[in-house]
């Protein structure tokens, strides 16, 4: 009694993978007729497009999630951050954000692509992603527990240097900060090695020393009033209402 002989006839994409598994031989007969193996699949969770795709995340983390909490604004005379520390030339926010992972990958892949032509030239970027940032989607109802995961951002207070450069001439390491500036959603500055530090906001001068004005033209006013005989500052009392 004749039994018969099925036989499973090689693919197109089984003889491309022989031929890929074995560059240098030509495949032999049993290994067309061969099942052909699938590959390993990628963990679960990972892709190949995510919408806020960065490298820049921390390596752990004690929470999950955290509050949104807000910028810090420093009151009381620190200056920590405000100058040009590793660098000759750096970048600084005039005003406070929250900066994503994104965002700072953006502006360092565009401050890097325009220095790397200029030999020993380097970059440090001052602050880092470390907070998780969680949303919800749109007409979501209430409750049901704080929204997924959706991307790693920063809290940068305002005057803060965010990235420095150097070993370049002045005129490029200015025309790089000002591209990666533009990818940052804040104004920003250029600032040299040495220039001062900014105590607390820094830049809202004007009220300031309208205050000053004001305080002074009191001051004057009690001491007239006391009898004392002073001459006001030249230009203080211009201004007095």
């Amino acid at each position: 009694m004749w039994t018969s002989l099925h036989l499973r006839l090689p693919t197109v994409p089984t003889v491309l993978y022989a031929l890929h598994s074995r560059p240098t031989t030509l495949p032999t007969l049993g290994s067309l007729f061969l099942p052909r193996p699938t590959l390993p699949a990628l963990p679960l969770g990972l892709s190949h497009q995510t919408r806020h795709g960065s490298n820049l995340s921390p390596r752990r983390t004690k929470h999950r999630k955290a509050h949104k909490g807000s910028i810090p604004v420093r009151t009381g005379g620190s200056t920590k951050g405000t100058t040009v520390v590793f660098g000759e030339y750096g970048l600084r926010i005039t005003d406070g954000a929250r900066l994503s992972a994104v965002q700072l990958t953006a502006a360092h892949t565009t401050i890097k692509r325009k220095i790397k032509t200029v030999k020993g030239s380097k970059l440090w970027m001052r602050v880092f992603p470390d907070i998780p940032v969680s949303s919800k989607g749109s007409e979501v109802r209430m409750g049901k527990g704080k929204g997924a995961f959706e991307y790693w951002a920063c809290r940068v207070p305002i005057n803060r240097i965010v990235f420095e450069v150097g070993g370049l001439r002045k005129e490029i390491a200015k025309e790089a900060l000002r591209l990666g500036g533009h990818k940052l959603p804040v104004k920003t500055e250029f600032v040299e090695k040495g220039t001062p530090p900014v105590v607390g906001a820094g830049y809202v001068r004007e009220q300031v020393g309208d205050a000053r004005k004001v305080e002074g033209a009191r001051m004057v006013d009690a001491v007239i009033k006391e009898g004392g005989g002073v001459a006001a500052p030249e230009g203080l009392l211009a201004n007095r209402t």
